[in-house]
């Protein structure tokens, strides 16, 4: 059956949870990675190392649910996608139960395409079934004006909205895993997005990761050029995507970091969704930043960085990257990696970097 989930038709306004089964177990992978990091080294962790072993990939189960933010007495509805192992479905209190995952997604589309985008005889494209064969239990979303949530109230969904939806989702889940923290990980807008909610909202985040992220936007090529176009965007809500457009985010700060037959096949995904998008997350990283205060983010950080991004400096990164006071930190420069990294050709590399700072154990003595 098919994997991915999108297109299906408007469910009705109750929550729901439909089952889909994945396609048939495929043939695994090897992730051989190599990384520069500040901070503490990597080190595959034993369950990655296993992963990489089998021949044959662990079946996975993809679920919808729906929950719902109030804002000014409205209620808006909010799509969310699941997946876990399907020998794990049952209890998230197993033994093998490595946490769970939450992906935010970033300005120009909808959260299945980026995190569990699904290619013939190519199961590693999904970020989601990825973790979810480690034994994470994985969840994305759509905020407000994307994809499969309501697009119905007059706003521009910016950075703070989607802050709010990602508080509106966390608790919806948190009230599913026991109460359990959430792993985050957040790109570009995305990161933005899960930063701000981390800030506000601590105690609900056990790792973050950020990814493609930007602090005060200065020594930025790409946020430069978009400041040309700042009117256009105050000047509506929401902004057309085409083709074209998804295909010049793979291509404009460094040609040659991605593969462009999986940008079509990304495109596609992106484009059953959504002919348009919000436009308030690029007048936030146009004119407003900062949007955050690194000095508030108490929580374990991990920063990633591609080495061709337009959107960041690195110096830019590295001024909010001192200022984070958790000394369980990380800063990582990715190789060969532009804007996009999970669709990236070395996205190989971002999922172990993800991986094992997610399941880098506590420490157990601080200093205290």
């Amino acid at each position: 059956m098919n994997n991915s989930p999108h297109p299906l038709p408007t469910p009705p306004h109750t929550e729901s949870q439909v089952e889909r089964i994945t396609d048939k177990a495929r043939r695994g992978f090897l992730t051989q990675v190599g990384g520069a990091s500040l901070g503490v080294g990597l080190a595959s962790s034993g369950v990655v190392a296993q992963a990489q072993t089998k021949s044959v990939l662990a079946e996975v189960v993809g679920r919808e649910h729906w929950t719902h933010k109030r804002v000014d007495g409205v209620s808006v509805r909010l799509f969310l996608w699941r997946k876990q192992r399907a020998d794990m479905v049952a209890s998230v209190r197993r033994e093998q139960h490595r946490g769970t995952v939450v992906f935010v997604h970033g300005s120009s589309m909808a959260s299945t395409p980026v995190f569990d985008l699904q290619i013939p005889d190519r199961p590693q494209s999904s970020l989601m079934d990825w973790f979810a064969r480690l034994g994470y239990d994985t969840w994305c979303f759509d905020c407000e004006g994307y994809g499969r949530s309501d697009k119905t109230r007059p706003v521009n969904a910016n950075v703070a909205c989607g802050a709010d939806d990602l508080a509106a989702v966390s608790e919806y889940i948190m009230g599913l895993n026991g109460g359990e923290p959430l792993l985050l990980y957040g790109a570009s807008s995305g990161g933005l997005r899960a930063a701000l909610f981390a800030q506000r909202h601590p105690q609900r985040v056990k790792r973050l990761a950020l990814d493609a992220f930007v602090w005060t936007g200065q020594g930025s090529p790409t946020l430069a050029d978009r400041r040309k176009r700042l009117p256009a965007y105050l000047a509506s809500n929401r902004r057309p995507i085409d083709r074209a457009m998804i295909r010049s985010i793979f291509t404009r700060d460094h040609p040659g970091t991605s593969d462009m037959t999986v940008v079509e096949a990304f495109a596609d995904a992106v484009l059953a969704l959504d002919s348009s998008v919000p436009t308030g997350t690029y007048v936030d990283m146009s004119a407003n930043l900062p949007l955050c205060d690194p000095e508030k983010i108490t929580v374990p950080t991990l920063i990633m960085r591609g080495q061709y991004d337009g959107i960041a400096s690195f110096a830019d990164l590295a001024a909010f990257f001192d200022k984070l006071p958790n000394p369980d930190k990380q800063f990582t420069v990715m190789p060969g990696i532009a804007h996009t990294s999970t669709r990236s050709k070395n996205y190989q590399l971002v999922y172990h970097l993800l991986e094992s700072y997610f399941s880098r154990p506590d420490p157990v003595y601080s200093g205290a």
